[in-house]
């Protein structure tokens, strides 16, 4: 496999790098803070660092916020600034930038957010600036992060704006959604025909367990089912013979709304696929206050499933967009080395992935930070640990460890980058140069 090659041509592999970008504003009328990666990680004053270290981790690609809410400031008002710094600098380092357009939230003057009327055509409005504005410098993009999770987040659970709840308020968001990332491929493709869609979409492993009754059962296929259709629904997949049509239209989506989705049809370049060892894969759990889900770790053959499922279903070329894990510098670095070699096997078998993505490479603030430190997952944490964190006002207890690069909190707030084993590791596999001992300010 070689970084060497033009990114993500068949028959080559890209080694890619990914910066937590979460990036959710809510109106004022929302009982959460701003989350905010890039300021709360401080890579709004380290940037061109952390930039540096992804070169030297031996990446050759990085995928990459450009923090939609702050950027649109207004209908048909951008502010470019950071971004024409940030972008042509990553350029300049020989790094082919995914930009992601959507992670999570949308601007504050958006009252209904991914549920708002005038999404799709502000979703595209903003597309299409970007795309003709950073032609040559950023010609992949990613339209929106996870619709999964968004949909979870912003429309099942009521955590993100809009903050929908049920599974009304989770397919009213899923529609805005693929029409938005519909609306925004064609308007990009209008102004820059050599853009390259990267269609980035989580891993749904779910499962009852053995012995579990029939409606867990039945609940575990569903839940595994939608985590097809956002995507199903962007490529004009789910008409009235899809087994999931019937489901939507049940909790609100109308036929018109779905027959537009089918004639509104894109195709996408790459397919991105998330997967997490210890988060991704899921078991399903009956308690007396409802179905709970807990996390269980498949390492590496979740990996596989994932992908070898995505390839059979979709039939394009792959990327894995997100991996890593959480623990030690040894379970990182394992982490590294085993997810590599289960991409080789799987590629060795046929399936067509072209990248593999550490993310993050760096430590990232815990979303449970906006919240006042409640557990915002869907999955449950031990009660130490959301103690621990709504104990404190200090970001320490709030890191996720889940980086190549640690996050360490000073006395004044600020975090120090201190690479780590498992950047090393990294950068062995990618032929890097990244120190594991020497911090890197």
């Amino acid at each position: 496999m070689s970084s060497r090659e033009p990114a993500f041509a068949p028959g080559t592999f890209t080694w890619i790098a990914g910066i937590e970008d979460t990036c959710v504003y809510p109106p004022a009328r929302f009982a959460m803070a701003p989350l905010d990666e890039h300021r709360l990680t401080g890579h709004d004053d380290a940037w061109r660092a952390d930039l540096d270290h992804v070169r030297d981790l031996g990446a050759s690609a990085l995928r990459y916020g450009v923090d939609w809410p702050r950027v649109h400031v207004a209908p048909g008002v951008f502010d470019w600034s950071v971004l024409d710094e940030r972008l042509p600098y990553a350029a300049g380092l020989g790094l082919t930038v995914i930009a992601d357009l959507v992670h999570y939230g949308t601007p504050t003057w958006l009252e209904d957010a991914f549920a708002d009327p005038g999404y799709p055509d502000a979703v595209a409005a903003f597309a299409a600036a970007f795309a003709a504005r950073y032609a040559g410098v950023v010609d992949h993009v990613t339209p929106l992060n996870e619709p999964i999770t968004t949909a979870s987040f912003a429309g099942l659970r009521g955590v993100w704006p809009p903050a929908l709840h049920g599974w009304e308020g989770w397919t009213r968001v899923v529609l805005g959604i693929a029409s938005g990332i519909q609306r925004s491929v064609t308007a990009m493709r209008a102004v820059h025909p050599g853009v390259r869609i990267v269609h980035v979409e989580a891993s749904s492993l779910f499962s009852a367990g053995p012995g579990a009754p029939a409606g867990l059962v039945s609940e575990a296929a569903l839940l595994n089912d939608l985590g097809t259709v956002p995507t199903d629904l962007v490529l004009g997949r789910v008409t009235p013979d899809h087994r999931s049509h019937d489901w939507l239209v049940r909790h609100g989506a109308g036929p018109a709304a779905l027959a537009a989705l089918v004639d509104g049809a894109v195709a996408i370049d790459l397919l991105g696929v998330n997967y997490y060892p210890d988060l991704s894969p899921r078991t399903l759990v009956a308690t007396p206050d409802g179905t709970v889900q807990h996390t269980h770790d498949r390492w590496a053959s979740g990996l596989q499933e994932s992908l070898r499922s995505f390839g059979d279903r979709y039939g394009l070329p792959m990327l894995v967009t997100e991996t890593s894990t959480e623990g030690d510098d040894d379970r990182r670095s394992a982490w590294a080395r085993d997810s590599v070699e289960a991409v080789r096997s799987v590629v060795a078998d046929g399936v067509d992935v072209r990248g593999w993505t550490w993310w993050p490479v760096f430590d990232f603030v815990d979303w449970s930070y906006a919240s006042g430190g409640r557990n915002v997952e869907e999955f449950e944490l031990s009660d130490d640990v959301v103690t621990a964190r709504s104990a404190s006002a200090a970001k320490e207890p709030y890191l996720r460890r889940m980086g190549l690069i640690r996050l360490e909190e000073t006395a004044d707030g600020t975090l120090r980058r201190v690479p780590t084993g498992a950047a090393a590791a990294y950068a062995a596999l990618a032929g890097g140069a990244m120190s594991a001992v020497t911090p890197h300010q």
